[in-house]
């Protein structure tokens, strides 16, 4: 059955573009959800909406749309952040409303839901291209040089940013690029999830990794893997029940999630 089922070439480029958004969100969403930003992936997937919308009206590719109006979303939070002085979860709440009111009124005017419009909101994984797959491997290339370049100060201003900044880490600019990262993953992960579903591939893995793991590097290989077999496991079982795979892959996170807490729980009740 398993043979059959990756027998598809439909199958293949989306199992291959599901493991690399899995490891784009998995990343950045360590560091967001430490830094208490993890929401970020909500509000910017909201945002989506716009520019899928976008291109529905100008009749051009829904995620090459994407890509600005999400990148300047992202912008407006952190100015939003800087100069207005509220924090994260405001801003994110005020673009993400922004983002989602406008989407809607330009899908009303593109004619409302259709069938493409329904594959970005939750997903269709079976439907990627070269060009996206080939899109997700080079975002995933840049953001491991960043990663390996940055670990250290990346994770000082994660864990301890007035310390980080005595030690003359430019904080802003590296949690100016991890989010611009974000963006373009959320983008990227449109098809694998959806709009609806994007953050909780960049929340739920990392989360889970932190209930498990012992050191940092063991939450960022944990949180990849994590992903990555949602994400297997989650279009196996869409194919094979015909159930949507965007909700699939996030449900079985979810259980991961949840054996992982009761898992430490028992831990911490044998530990007394």
């Amino acid at each position: 059955m398993i043979s059959e089922f990756l027998s598809y070439g439909f199958v293949q480029y989306g199992l291959v573009a599901g493991s690399l958004v899995a490891v784009i969100c998995a990343l950045p969403g360590v560091f967001l959800v430490l830094k208490r930003l993890s929401l970020i992936g909500d509000g910017l997937s909201h945002v989506c909406l716009t520019g899928v919308a976008l291109g529905l009206v100008t009749q051009t590719s829904p995620l090459y749309m994407s890509v600005p109006v999400v990148l300047a979303a992202s912008f407006g939070i952190l100015q939003i952040m800087d100069k207005i002085k509220i924090y994260g979860d405001a801003a994110i709440g005020i673009v993400s409303a922004a983002g989602l009111a406008v989407g809607i009124l330009l899908t009303a005017l593109a004619g409302g839901f259709n069938t493409d419009l329904y594959g970005f909101l939750f997903g269709s994984i079976l439907t990627v291209t070269r060009a996206e797959i080939f899109g997700c491997a080079v975002l995933l290339g840049a953001l491991l040089l960043f990663l390996l370049y940055g670990y250290r100060d990346l994770l000082a201003a994660s864990f301890d940013e007035a310390f980080a900044l005595t030690r003359g880490v430019a904080v802003k600019r590296l949690h100016t690029i991890l989010i611009l990262f974000t963006s373009l993953a959320i983008v990227l992960a449109l098809k694998v999830v959806g709009i609806f579903l994007v953050s909780a591939l960049i929340i739920i893995p990392p989360v889970t990794a932190l209930l498990l793991a012992r050191t940092f590097k063991q939450v960022l290989w944990l949180s990849c893997g994590l992903a990555l077999v949602s994400v297997w496991v989650g279009v196996y079982l869409s194919f094979m029940f015909n159930i949507p795979s965007g909700a699939t892959i996030i449900l079985v996170s979810l259980l991961f999630l949840l054996i992982a807490y009761v898992w430490t729980k028992i831990g911490r009740s044998y530990a007394r």
